[in-house]
């Protein structure tokens, strides 16, 4: 994408916000008037297929002008459809941003809170999870997952007893590196969580073939991490535009070409791409609404990126 037409992107954004524009109706370049969203197989709810994640974009020092910022990013996530928010105590301090912003918050929807636990032992397990709660000041959090596998059985043990006292909605297991999809293919093969969250794009496309069909068969929910591998994908394409049979999937930008992609397969529950700009919240939100790439479609995509 050039210069000239990242900012005309930017300042239609911009004005959508303002303006107070119907954001389906400019953005999505659909008529439909609600996000996509997708079942969580072990529950009996759905949650929007577009979330956020919060890896160094929410670690900031929670103070007036850092919670009002995030603030409103988080307002325009839930009006604009967004439910999903995904942190871990490893990301600096994102979950007291977290609990900084959600009284400042204009409406009544509620986030879908989603954390981990991330050190060793039952006992210190027990203690950051419990500091969880406190610092996102929430009483129930909606997924807890065990970060990067680390000591994943003793936690499991843990989550388990939790999710049966009702203080956690679902369990999960995460990762972001492909080197893990051994570890990840024999646990969710035992079938002991909810959600399995991992590494998935254009330019990293190892569990598409690996984990996706083991999600389905296992009947676990999928969160998707590093949709736009690292800004690979954004470096790979910044002097290029979206070619025009983009617009048989709604596409307008290459953020949602990434995203449509990923949401194109049926076992993705979710992807959670980072951001704390306004502008860019927006764009990644168009993902979730219109059509998404059939077959043919995701081929030519996949094609598209291979080829630059």
């Amino acid at each position: 994408m050039n210069l000239k037409r990242r900012e005309f992107i930017n300042q239609i954004a911009r004005l959508i916000f303002l303006s107070g524009i119907p954001f389906t109706k400019t953005v999505a370049n659909s008529n439909a008037e609600n996000p996509i969203t997708r079942k969580i197989p072990n529950g009996n709810n759905s949650i929007p297929v577009v979330g956020i994640g919060t890896y160094r974009t929410f670690d900031k020092v929670p103070n007036l002008k850092n919670s009002r910022a995030l603030g409103e990013l988080i307002d325009t996530f839930l009006t604009r459809g967004g439910q999903v928010i995904d942190t871990s105590p490893m990301y600096g301090f994102s979950e007291e941003m977290i609990g900084a912003v959600k009284d400042k918050l204009k409406v009544d929807k509620s986030l879908f809170y989603a954390t981990k636990v991330w050190t060793h032992g039952e006992e210190q397990g027990r203690t950051q999870i419990s500091n969880s709660f406190k610092k996102m000041k929430v009483d129930t959090i909606d997924l807890l997952q065990i970060h990067n596998l680390v000591d994943w059985e003793v936690h499991a043990k843990t989550l388990s007893k939790l999710k049966e006292t009702g203080r956690i909605k679902y369990t999960g297991i995460t990762h972001y590196h492909e080197g893990a999809y051994n570890a990840l293919e024999k646990i969710m093969k035992l079938k002991m969580f909810d959600f399995v969250q991992f590494n998935f794009s254009l330019i990293e496309p190892e569990a598409e073939h690996r984990l996706l069909s083991i999600a389905r068969e296992t009947n676990h929910a999928v969160i998707i991490n590093r949709p736009f591998g690292g800004g690979q994908l954004f470096r790979k394409t910044k002097h290029l535009k979206i070619p025009p049979w983009a617009e048989e999937f709604d596409c307008n930008s290459w953020a949602q070409f990434f995203l449509k992609y990923i949401l194109s397969y049926e076992p993705v529950t979710c992807v959670i791409p980072g951001t704390g700009k306004m502008i860019h919240l927006i764009d990644n939100l168009g993902a979730s609404y219109g059509r998404l790439p059939d077959k043919k479609n995701r081929k030519r995509m996949k094609s598209l990126i291979e080829n630059i």
